[in-house]
Order: C-alpha cells, then structure tokens, then sequence
C-alpha cells in the first residue's frame, strides 16, 4: 500500500499554525506576508526535517500552472533531436520547469494522441519539430494561447514562434569550399520530402551550382529502410562515376553514405571528397575524418527556452518570433584536398 503523503495540513497541525502560513513560508513569501523570523525558521527546520515535498497537483491548482513543458519530434534517439533534448532539459530545469520528451515516430495518428495526452496533462508549453500531418492540430493549440516553440522545420502557413537554422546558405558555403578546392562534378544526397529545412538545403545546393556554373548532380532517395539508401546511394555513384565529391544532406544519409562509398573502390579524401550536414562523433573520428556542417545545438536550445519563458511570463507580443541561426562548417581532411575525378577508380 502507498504511503500516505505528508500534507501542509499536517505540518501545520505539528507547528500550531494555519496551513496558509506553512503554505506562504514554503513558497518563500514569509517576508512579504509579515511572518516572523522565528517562525520562518520554524517551519524551514520542519520542512527540511521531514523532507517534505509539495503536492504539485495542488500547486498546479491555486496557481494555474504544471511547470511541464511538452517537447515533441519524429524520434528523440537520433543524435540531432536527442542533443538538442539535452540542452533544453538542462535550461528548463534552472527555470523550474520539467520536460516531457516523446516521439512520433513519424507517424501521424501517435503525433495526435501524443498532443492529446500533453493537452489532458495541461502541460504550460510546447516545443515542436513538427511532423507532417499535424499542422492543423498544432495550430489549435496555439489558437488557445498556450507557448508554441517550432524548431528545425518552418511552415509558411504555420503562424508560430521558431528556431530555426540558415539551410540554405550553410549549404551554400559548403558546396562554395568543395569548389574552392578543385571539385568540378558535385552530387548532392538528400530525400524525397516536402520538409522545409531539406528543401532549403537543396536550393543552397543548387544555387551554389549554378553561380559556378556546374553540372548539377542532385539524388532525391525515397527513404524506407538503411538497406535501400546503402544501394540507391552505391548505385548513384557508379553510374555517375566522373563525381568528385559528394554533400549528403542529414546525418543518417551520411552514414548511409559511408557505407554505400564502402562497397566501391573510392577512397574518401583521395578520389571522393564529402561533406557532411550534422556532425556526428564518429564522423570525426573517421579515417579520413569527414568535413560536417554543424549545427548549434546549445544556441537552439537557449533561444527556444527564451522565447518560451517570454511567453509564459506574459510578456508576449502579438507578433511571432522567428530566429534564425548560422551553422559553422567544420573543415576535415575529407574535403582538404583537390580531389581527381574518379573514373578510373570506379572502371577498375
């Protein structure tokens, strides 16, 4: 059987005084209300004594808040997602707040229930990388005035606070760095998606291209599985074998791509540069270790819970906040050197 909780009611009894005393000490408005020293201290001592911990359910009550805040993306365990998790929480905390994590798995009908269940906890906030399907749902919530933070997708639509990275001109620049260092044939790897933050970074590339006045070596892959983008990728780069170099657009495409680059004769650094967007540990450590385009994840992190507590303190304004952040590109031997064309290596 659980074990009854102590009350303030039952602190009260044990110190002759009202609960709304103990409740206005436990609260740190002891001063304010004219409680005397010696009985601050008092029920400080008790408190701390009997380890005490206020029902929060109760607080949530008298003053209208669950100091909860939902946070909501396709999968928390992808290293771009679980980062920046770990940056929130830790900000959140030092403002009291606790986060409620959880992930879509990119699937429509979990995305609503998931925003049904924070809705029925009464969760303060919502931090949001918004799957596809539920802007209807989100923008509800945002009708009722409840704090609404999207980050890493921007829909035009969507009216609502964001955090968001500059896609295209990261991309921009990191195609610009392959060119400035000899690569004339450039594929950019991305997926088939009407998600803003990939389409932006595909119209970097392309625009990146056409000032120079290249060929544009673009590969949209429809991703269902590691298995298929390792043979859609391999199969890219044999039949477009003059490439020298090569940008995939996420993460888990680079990975895809290590692994696809594997099974040819390529040698990334020597006859393949590449270019990764989002860094991963083992990305630099790798043999040669890979060029990434990194995202600030701490700043992300900072900006989304400014603006969050902006809004929770009532200060808000009716115009949406939209931030945009610079990524920095992190320049490694994968892509130092002026790469030759790769022909002969894969005819070998």
């Amino acid at each position: 059987m659980r074990e009854k909780k102590l009350s303030i009611i039952d602190l009260a009894k044990q110190l002759g005084t009202s609960a709304t005393t103990v409740s206005f000490v436990i609260n740190g408005k002891g001063k304010e209300k004219n409680i005397s020293t010696a009985l601050i201290e008092k029920i400080e001592s008790l408190v701390a004594e009997l380890n005490y911990q206020p029902n929060a359910l109760a607080k949530s009550f008298r003053t209208g808040k669950t100091m909860t805040i939902g946070f909501i993306v396709d999968e928390i365990a992808q290293p771009f997602f679980s980062g920046i998790a770990r940056f929130i929480d830790e900000k959140a905390s030092a403002y009291g707040y606790n986060i409620l994590f959880s992930s879509t798995k990119n699937s429509k009908k979990k995305g609503s229930e998931i925003l049904q269940v924070f809705n029925e906890r009464c969760v303060d906030a919502f931090i949001i990388a918004l799957p596809n399907g539920l802007e209807k749902e989100v923008e509800q919530i945002i009708s009722t005035d409840v704090p609404v933070v999207l980050f890493d997708r921007y829909l035009p639509a969507l009216e609502s606070d964001y955090v968001l990275i500059d896609n295209e001109n990261s991309v921009i620049e990191a195609t610009n760095h392959l060119i400035s260092n000899g690569c004339k044939h450039i594929a950019f790897v991305t997926i088939e998606t009407d998600q803003m933050q990939m389409l932006d970074r595909t119209i970097g590339y392309e625009k990146a291209i056409k000032a120079a006045g290249l060929e544009s070596y673009l590969k949209k892959i429809d991703y269902q599985n590691k298995a298929h983008s390792v043979s859609e990728i391999a199969d890219f780069l044999k039949q477009n074998s003059q490439l020298d170099a090569i940008i995939f657009s996420c993460n888990y495409l680079s990975m895809d791509g290590l692994d696809a680059i594997a099974t040819t004769n390529l040698k990334i650094g020597e006859d393949l540069a590449m270019v990764s967007f989002d860094d991963l540990d083992v990305l630099r450590y790798f043999k040669p270790a890979i060029t990434a385009v990194i995202q600030p994840l701490e700043k992300i992190a900072d900006k989304i819970i400014e603006i969050l507590i902006y809004r929770l303190r009532d200060n808000a304004v009716k115009d949406k906040l939209k931030v945009i952040l610079n990524t920095n590109l992190e320049i490694r031997a994968s892509s130092k050197a002026k790469i030759t064309t790769a022909v002969d290596v894969l005819n070998k």
